[in-house]
């Protein structure tokens, strides 16, 4: 009887996915000498070399391509088949999980989620990363586990769930001199703006609702972090929009008085979003109920 390891199977599948060593190494969070050994290993059961050079990097073979779909449903339904949720007992397991969001989020979960882990899963570890400044596919490679931001799911391998909404409010530094003006459209138009943007954005959707109705605010800069911004906004006279539920604390802590904004603009989704191989983790599971439920009682009582 020929023994099968189908750990070789997962690891052929990350291979396909990545198209190098060194991240599929990182991705299986192993060395990457280990890594080239899987491959060898992997090239003796299949007889074929599954990835070649090619200048500075890596392809794959036409007998790889041949297989990569076939070879990704047969991890996945591994996956599924071997999970066995009732006799699981989340104090025992000892793993990983990256949450990445922005730095208001992170201030908002990662204290509440600190109390929890001890009395829940005291053997799990829980890294918070910063969003990008561009598109990336880092919950497809596993460089991140749930992503909680305003964005849906961007492809079929991806799940989502929009948990909430959170209304945008006007914030400026609580002895303001022209407090008043947050009334009026014209008036907050008028004042000095701090736009939110990790991309460097000087354009966002207030401004859209702004000009429909023929106003054009001044924005003099813009800020990387939510943080940065309070700490501008409560050093002078500037204003800046964020979601007015989940920072509530935030603005408090900044000595910054808020308002609604004098404009309808619509209210910013609040989405968790996972690759379909956490969905029946109950690791995970547990993880996104928790977050979702903080989220949900915050916004609910802002």
């Amino acid at each position: 009887m020929v023994h099968i390891d189908l750990n070789l199977l997962r690891a052929l599948d990350v291979l396909l996915e990545e198209g190098s060593v060194g991240a599929a190494a990182d991705r299986l969070h192993l060395s990457q000498p280990a890594m080239s050994r899987t491959l060898a290993r992997i090239r003796r059961a299949t007889g074929d070399e599954i990835l070649v050079r090619s200048g500075r990097g890596m392809v794959t073979t036409p007998y790889a391509e041949s297989i990569r779909a076939e070879v990704h449903a047969l991890v996945h339904r591994a996956q599924s088949l071997l999970h066995r949720d009732a006799d699981v007992d989340l104090r025992t397991i000892a793993r990983t999980y990256t949450l990445q969001c922005n730095d208001a989020l992170a201030e908002f979960l990662a204290p509440r989620l600190a109390r929890i882990l001890p009395a829940e899963a005291p053997r799990l570890r829980l890294r918070f990363l910063a969003e990008p400044a561009s598109t990336s596919d880092d919950l497809r490679r596993g460089h991140v586990d749930l992503r909680v931001s305003s964005d849906p799911a961007e492809s079929a391998e991806m799940q989502s769930s929009t948990i909430a909404h959170d209304r945008l409010v006007a914030a400026v530094r609580a002895d303001h001199p022209r407090l008043d003006a947050l009334g009026s459209p014209a008036g907050f138009a008028g004042l000095g703006h701090v736009i939110v943007s990790r991309r460097g954005r000087l354009h966002d959707l207030v401004d859209d609702v702004l000009e429909a109705a023929g106003l054009r605010r001044h924005v003099l800069l813009t800020a990387p972090t939510v943080a940065i911004a309070m700490q501008i906004v409560a050093a002078g006279d500037l204003v800046v929009c964020v979601p007015g539920g989940l920072l509530a604390a935030q603005l408090a802590s900044y000595g910054l008085a808020s308002r609604p904004l004098p404009v309808e603009v619509p209210a910013v989704p609040v989405v968790l979003a996972w690759h379909q191989r956490h969905a029946r983790d109950p690791a995970h599971r547990w993880l996104r109920a928790h977050v979702r439920r903080l989220i949900l009682e915050q916004t609910s009582a802002a």
